[in-house]
């Protein structure tokens, strides 16, 4: 087996007052036939989900993995580097000084993959649609600060905004903004379905629920991507157990989402010599949400003493097997402005006389009863042991009594979680582009997706505003070590780690160093079929 450790560029937030475009893309590879993708995302429609491929909908790592190379943005992020570039946009670029007003000018020629021509008034009718259908479960909140948009012809659009916002461009480079045909899409109702009607790389060419769904490289397609294959298959697995017998087997070529720490360290000892692994830093984080509006965990003695009780360190080595390091910020490790504001605050390891002192002073009778709530699927098999752990971690002293709660359903339990219904539970954060605010805004700033019942009005309306300012980034430090001390102060959430990446392909297949973004999405136009090296 051949295993690549990849060194990327640290991931600091830059935002360009301006970005020129420099002519379009569209590849010539065609990768010798399809290459076969596995995953263990499901996506199934119900009736909290309707429409799982309309971005109005999905603010999670399987459905941009669908819209990333389906639909297009304005902008998007380049191989390596953090600053976006031009896309669907020929240029873009701030037209004032205070960081406000946002102009794009469209590239010529740009169609819909159904042949519909793309103007500016699609542009505004995709990110007017976006705010107005505001879907719970949706990446809305991205856009919140737009005050309105113009289009003052057919290729020129102008973004106006309600103040200042230098991590614009990185917003239009997202999901948030895919540019979806004003002809075939409701203008306040999300496409029901599975069809996408895009103007990226890829046409879906067909979808089979809980088997495959079928991506053709898009004939229309004008852009800045190159293509490295013609047709990809993305083929659902139950297990990651099942999907790394499909790759061994040689049924599958290419699996990533979602393998076990166990398979991770299988792969690397190198027993298979037809499966390559590549490693490359990661910017994910794991984190334990809590509630309070629930009366118990609404007692700030009790967020604490379960943070003086968490052992990073254990879980990363016990259940992770070193592929993910202990993290004590919100804001992970590469990206500017991180602080070890949980570290400083409660130590790296488990405080037992600490913890005890916090409930005692809130006069709490032990042992705190607390349910912790997870997801069984969405973020692998190793979250269940993890939780395992966390209980016995929490229980260990007496001090509290856990009731695990394992939810299999993804959308009952983002449904659950936003309306309260969770005492302390776990989810993941893939960001949407390399910069702390997207560490910070999400969770504390206006229609925060998480729905949090906590509200701290020194992050929402001072130090968020503030960073936002500040076009060179390393400026707004200051503001964000201080948000993370108070984040670490109020314990709202509790970071646990960092993730790594990894994707794992057989020999012949080449581009795995640059299919996962810094997003963790899966860029299935790098994908190609070379010569084996068996």
């Amino acid at each position: 087996m051949n295993r690549k450790l990849l060194v990327l560029p640290a991931l600091i937030g830059l935002a360009s007052l301006s970005l020129a475009g420099c002519g379009s893309g569209g590849g010539s590879g065609d990768g010798g036939g399809a290459i076969v993708v596995g995953t263990t995302d499901t996506f199934q429609m119900s009736k909290d989900n309707p429409a799982p491929f309309d971005p109005a909908t999905g603010y999670d790592i399987g459905s941009w993995n669908i819209f990333n190379n389906t639909y297009q943005t304005l902008l998007r992020l380049p191989r390596s580097g953090t600053q976006p570039q031009p896309e669907a946009a020929q240029e873009c670029h701030f037209t004032d000084s205070q960081g406000e007003q946002y102009r794009c000018t469209l590239r010529s020629g740009l169609t819909f993959s159904n042949g519909d021509r793309i103007t500016s008034q699609d542009v505004k009718f995709s990110v007017d649609r976006m705010i107005k259908i505001n879907d719970p479960n949706g990446p809305s909140s991205l856009l919140s600060n737009i005050d309105k948009v113009e289009t003052p012809d057919d290729a020129t659009v102008v973004f106006h905004l309600s103040g200042p916002d230098s991590t614009f461009p990185f917003k239009l480079a997202t999901p948030a903004a895919d540019i979806v045909d004003s002809g075939a899409y409701d203008a306040t109702k999300v496409h029901e379905g599975y069809g996408v009607v895009g103007s990226g790389p890829y046409e879906l060419k067909s979808f089979t629920s809980g088997k495959s769904a079928v991506f053709v490289r898009n004939p229309r397609y004008k852009g800045t991507i190159n293509l490295s294959n013609s047709r990809i298959e993305l083929r659902f697995f139950t297990s990651s157990k099942a999907m790394q017998s499909a790759l061994t087997s040689g049924a599958i070529d290419v699996m990533s989402r979602t393998m076990s720490p166990a398979q991770v360290a299988q792969l690397s000892l190198g027993a298979d010599q037809g499966v390559k692994l590549t490693e490359a830093p990661g910017t994910e984080i794991r984190y334990l949400v809590f509630n309070t509006a629930d009366p118990t965990i609404a007692k700030p003695a009790v967020r604490k003493a379960i943070a003086s009780l968490v052992d990073r360190q254990a879980l990363t080595k016990d259940v992770y097997q070193r592929t993910t390091t202990p993290l004590y910020s919100l804001v992970p490790q590469s990206i500017t402005g991180h602080t070890n504001s949980f570290y400083d605050a409660y130590g790296d390891q488990p405080d037992l006389a600490k913890a005890r002192g916090y409930l005692a002073g809130a006069h709490l009778d032990t042992p705190v009863p607390i349910t912790l709530s997870y997801t069984t699927q969405h973020y692998g098999e190793a979250t269940a042991p993890e939780f395992t752990l966390l209980k016995d971690q929490l229980e260990s002293g007496g001090l509290f009594r856990v009731t695990l709660q394992g939810v299999a359903d993804w959308n009952a339990y983002k449904a659950a979680y936003r309306a309260h219904r969770y005492q302390v539970f776990g989810m993941g954060w893939f960001p949407d582009f390399p910069d702390p605010d997207n560490y910070i805004a999400p969770f504390f700033g206006k229609d925060d997706f998480l729905n949090l019942a906590y509200v701290n009005r020194e992050i929402r309306d001072q130090i968020i505003p503030s960073t936002r300012q500040k076009t060179q980034r390393s400026s707004a430090v200051p503001d964000f070590e201080t948000a993370q001390k108070v984040i670490a102060a109020d314990v709202p959430v509790l970071p646990l780690w960092q993730g790594k990446q990894y994707i794992a392909a057989r020999s012949d297949i080449t581009g795995t160093e640059w299919a996962l973004n810094a997003s963790s999405t899966t860029q299935f136009w790098e994908l190609g079929r070379g010569v084996s090296t068996d």
